[in-house]
């Protein structure tokens, strides 16, 4: 699990199969030579089609000379897609935090038996983890590059590291729910699982067409969301490059700082006071229903003026379920939705 200015953590429950149908859009996927994408195996002694495999993401070029086997999660976003594409259990130890408010309570009990490396989270929300522990697991692949782990050292001892693409440091595009089916696809290419992908982002596409559907009408118009650090420390919001823009924008909501190309920047309570949104939605990581957390930052004398403090319509939103691209995000839309119904009526 990692957090807002360069990397976060991970969300909610998905109940539902669904994937993607898309070309790889963020992490481009590239067979490399006499290889094609596939899902079958060939002849006896060779590995499935597509492999060895070779695909960019963010800045680097990884290679997969099969399916990994052997997973280490450093995040809690991909839970839900390795799931969704039925390799959760390649999974051989996660760190980071995972409250079981992300997930059913079956996957809950499935994730609480993975080995736990590290739960130690700063401030901001980052995990605290040597790469000598995470080594220790002889991972084939590492999901999340939190500081202090790098991707040359985990290479040279034989792991893959796949970091969220939206945690790249691109800016200039805004954020949309091709990105999470993209991202989906990625899954099932480097795991051979492309059936189940299609079938996941299907699934995932007619769930955000229904929200979308169903917010005609709505009186709320404009809302802003918010990462407070924990002991008085800097608010960040997120701008065009976030996929709370993708989630608001598929409810019909103007998010006030979309006009800011960045993902997430910190900022201050003038101009969230000048563009005073309907509604605020607050994210918070750890246990607990984040009321907390909205507390301590609405209690600041200089965020009273806000309409949407003052009209208590303030939605605390554990982290995932907003950001990064997953499966995740599509429960939060959800979440989001039933919220503003419960406001507007």
């Amino acid at each position: 699990m990692n957090l807002p200015a360069i990397r976060h953590p991970a969300v909610g429950p998905v109940g539902r199969r669904a994937v993607l149908a898309g070309l790889a859009g963020i992490i481009g996927i590239t067979a490399s030579a006499c290889s094609s994408a596939g899902g079958r195996p060939t002849a006896e002694g060779s590995g499935p089609e597509g492999f060895p495999l070779e695909l960019t993401n963010c800045e680097a070029t990884l290679r997969f000379e099969a399916p990994p086997e052997r997973i280490v999660l450093l995040e809690s976003a991909p839970v839900t897609m390795l799931d969704g594409i039925g390799v959760l259990d390649r999974v051989v130890a996660r760190a980071g935090a995972f409250p079981p408010g992300y997930y059913e309570q079956e996957l809950d009990a499935r994730v609480e038996a993975i080995t736990t490396l590290s739960e130690d989270i700063d401030p901001s929300g980052h995990l605290q983890i040597s790469q000598e522990v995470v080594l220790a697991q002889s991972p084939d692949v590492v999901f999340g590059l939190p500081d202090g782990v790098t991707r040359e050292v985990l290479a040279e001892a034989g792991a893959q590291a796949m970091v969220q693409d939206i945690y790249c440091g691109t800016e200039g595009d805004r954020a949309s729910f091709e990105t999470l089916y993209s991202t989906v696809a990625t899954y099932g290419t480097i795991f051979d699982r492309t059936q189940e992908a299609e079938d996941l982002t299907a699934a995932l596409r007619d769930r955000v067409a229904a929200v979308s559907e169903s917010v005609k009408g709505l009186a709320t118009k404009s809302a802003a969301v918010l990462y407070p650090s924990l002991g008085g420390g800097p608010l960040y919001t997120y701008g065009a490059g976030s996929m709370v823009t993708a989630q608001l924008d598929a409810l019909g909501l103007e998010n006030v700082f979309a006009d800011t190309a960045e993902r997430v920047f910190e900022i201050s309570a003038e101009p969230l006071l000048a563009a005073d949104p309907d509604v605020l939605i607050v994210l918070y990581q750890g246990e607990g229903d984040g009321s907390d957390v909205t507390a301590e930052m609405t209690d600041q004398d200089q965020l009273s003026g806000v309409r949407a403090v003052q009209d208590q319509a303030v939605l605390p939103l554990l982290f995932n379920f907003a950001e990064p691209a997953s499966a995740l995000v599509v429960d939060g839309l959800e979440r989001i939705h039933e919220w503003l119904l419960e406001i507007d009526g």
